[in-house]
């Protein structure tokens, strides 16, 4: 949510900014025409109110002193009768500017790319390992004999995309034997490097209130891509940033606990409303998937370095796993909605020929915190909304993905990354199992 005081004071800047984030000129001048109106409003009443309050000393005067008091009651009765229509009429009003501000997205930082689409996005930094050999790199033409993951997983064994659509429906899937293994191995990994790395571990509730997600900006906006639970008031997280980031909902934080980091492993429920022919097979867009997700809580002066903080915590995990990977700045036009500036890491899959994003950083300011009212007291001893953060760290199936086609051997087998064969009891390689 947007502060309202700052997009009053500053109209032209905020209608700029506003512009970049791809919102209609006309809708800023009608949310301050709606909230001009609303405070014309409270001022109205709150005069009214001042001359009931003084009726009412006439009134008691007036009975005191044996006088009648009915002309002054009878005007005290139509001051009230006035107020109580204009409360109703102000809590309407309010209302309609609440939902008009929830659906402004946050304003991007000053440094970040202005531009309509992922056109616009800026490359800031590539990674890719030299040390293997044999196996496709970026730059070189993938061979002949190379899969995509999702033709590796079926080969192997490992991946049942077709059981799962017969039991579940399209985008949902079995892991079978090494591949739950794998991914399992995946998940426990990333845990472990993010709780060296400080990060508190959670495992978090998976459904949440419509509350929840409004705090963190999916509904109102987008609540037609969420699984909701029928007849209540709940709906399946899209992400354990939900759930992570409304912990401290209607807090104060110590300042002294600030910066603070978490982490948890759940299961996303998306319906990829948007999606429809896109990335149809595989592991890339699935309606049920499991994902690592960061969560940081900062006061204003840290987050920036939180966000870069973050974005190496998920570049550490591909360079241990020896992906190649590119790191792109989002443009204005790209970024998600709750976002103040966001930074994209995107995993080399070699069987599409192209990067695909595996993780998102982004720094929202205190565009959640002041759904959420999540403050902290700052060295005034003034209470300040935090700034909170987000990233995947990572997106699981897509990194099982991009295991599967950047370690794939011309004999169908698939070497498991050395960070990995611990969790897999020193198993080295994924062999074809018998099909079931």
């Amino acid at each position: 949510m947007l502060d309202l005081k700052y997009l009053r004071k500053n109209k032209e800047e905020a209608a700029q900014r506003l512009a970049d984030r791809g919102v209609a000129e006309n809708v800023l001048p009608d949310l301050l025409a709606a909230d001009q109106k609303r405070r014309d409003l409270i001022a109205k009443v709150e005069e009214l109110k001042a001359q009931r309050n003084e009726a009412s000393d006439k009134i008691a005067f007036a009975k005191r002193q044996k006088e009648d008091a009915s002309q002054a009651i009878q005007e005290m009765q139509a001051v009230a009768k006035e107020i109580k229509g204009l409360d109703q009429e102000l809590e309407t009003l309010d209302q309609a500017v609440k939902d008009q501000a929830a659906h402004l997205p946050n304003l991007a930082e000053a440094d970040v790319p202005v531009g309509p689409d992922e056109e616009a996005n800026v490359e800031i930094k590539t990674w890719e390992p030299t040390d293997y050999e044999g196996r496709p790199l970026v730059k070189t033409e993938a061979p002949a004999w190379l899969k995509a993951h999702y033709d590796i997983g079926e080969d192997l064994g490992i991946l049942d995309f077709e059981r799962g659509a017969k039991v579940s429906g399209a985008r949902f899937l079995y892991y079978v034997g090494d591949g739950a293994r794998l991914e399992r191995a995946v998940y426990n990994f990333m845990l472990d490097q993010h709780r060296e790395e400080g990060y508190t571990e959670m495992i978090t509730p998976i459904v949440v209130n419509d509350q929840s997600m409004f705090g963190t900006g999916q509904y109102p906006k987008f609540q037609d891509d969420a699984y909701r639970v029928e007849g209540l008031d709940q709906t399946y997280i899209p992400t354990a940033e939900v759930p992570l980031t409304n912990y401290y909902s209607g807090e104060t934080i110590p300042a002294e606990d600030l910066p603070i980091s978490l982490t948890a492993l759940s299961p996303s429920f998306r319906k990829e409303a948007g999606a429809a022919g896109r990335d149809t097979r595989g592991l890339i867009r699935l309606h049920q998937f499991n994902k690592v997700e960061m969560v940081k809580f900062a006061k204003p002066d840290q987050s920036a370095a939180e966000l870069e903080k973050m974005t190496v915590d998920v570049e550490n995990i591909l360079q241990k796993l020896g992906l190649p990977y590119h790191v792109i700045t989002l443009s204005t036009g790209d970024m998600g909605f709750g976002a103040a500036k966001t930074h994209d890491v995107e995993v080399w899959l070699p069987a599409q020929g192209m990067y695909r994003e595996i993780s998102s950083v982004s720094n929202t300011h205190d565009f959640q915190a002041r759904r959420m009212h999540i403050t902290y007291r700052n060295d005034e001893g003034k209470l300040e909304l935090v700034h909170t953060l987000n990233g995947s760290g990572l997106a699981v199936g897509r990194t099982v993905a991009a295991i599967l086609e950047n370690y794939q051997n011309e004999d169908g087998t698939v070497t498991v990354p050395a960070v990995l064969r611990p969790y897999l009891g020193g198993q080295e390689t994924l062999q074809p199992t018998a099909h079931h």
